[in-house]
């Protein structure tokens, strides 16, 4: 898992957390009494729930005790507390109404079990929530497979970054099997970028993070440099001098089966 730093993540605050408000507005369930937010980050998801559903008990979890940090800061009047939700998930309490992660899941593995130890959260009639990038097919991260396999970078980066994500009939399958009452989908996110460093500027704070940490302060000029330069290639300037930065994302809601 990369170092997380909640200030980088937070440059695009407004983007990073629009999927979260659409995927709490597509919750149904009344009068819930207990949310925890499954990778809360700086907190921003879990105020979002706060929004949502006014009053109720939320705790928010995150492994990165710089994210957690930022959201007490943030957020004093919410909960949060720090927590491997790949490890640790077993200790939480198993009565929440609302399991909600949004933009986490893909850093953490075996997606087969995750789902269901999430899923073990809930009371019966407990909705789960859940949204995580599914733009492995888009420019940028084509971009960043290619250069740290090129040959000046291929002797840094000894392993790839390996993704958790299953596909998307494969969570079909998973949720089928957990849930009788389950709905997924995709969004597209159309964001506008006033320049290509803007895109390489938002996946400073994700998609490059584990890149990042490994190169040396000297390396990480000249490694930015190679990926901007692709990223001028692959995104068109449009004719006000925007760039349009496509970001699919995939959705999935499960309600618990009744005892």
């Amino acid at each position: 898992m990369p170092d997380w730093n909640s200030a980088q993540y937070l440059k695009f605050e407004r983007e990073r957390t629009q999927p979260a408000i659409d995927l709490a507005n597509r919750i149904e369930l009344e009068n819930p009494r207990q949310i925890v937010d499954i990778g809360c980050g700086p907190g921003n998801s879990t105020a979002v729930l706060a929004r949502r559903f006014p009053g109720v008990q939320i705790l928010g979890i995150d492994n990165s005790p710089d994210m957690i940090g930022k959201a007490r800061r943030d957020y004093p009047q919410l909960e949060f507390a720090l927590c491997d939700a790949g490890r640790n998930l077993g200790g939480l309490d198993r009565d929440f109404d609302i399991v909600f992660s949004n933009a986490c899941i893909q850093w953490i593995p075996e997606h087969r079990r995750l789902i269901p130890d999430m899923m073990g959260l809930l009371r019966p009639g407990g909705v789960l929530a859940v949204q995580a990038p599914d733009n492995f097919g888009e420019p940028v991260h084509k971009i960043i497979a290619e250069v740290t396999v090129s040959p000046e970078w291929a002797s840094r980066f000894h392993s790839p970054r390996i993704f958790y994500n299953l596909a998307q009939g494969e969570y079909y399958d998973l949720l089928s099997e957990l849930s009788a009452d389950f709905s997924i989908w995709q969004t597209t996110y159309f964001h506008t970028m006033k320049s290509h460093s803007d895109i390489l500027e938002w996946y400073r704070g994700t998609g490059l993070r584990p890149y990042l940490d490994i190169l040396s302060p000297e390396d990480k000029p000249a490694f930015e440099r190679d990926i901007h330069a692709e990223l001028v290639r692959a995104y068109p300037t449009q004719k006000n001098g925007d760039i349009i930065f496509r970001f699919p994302r995939l959705f999935f809601t499960a309600v618990a089966p009744q005892a």
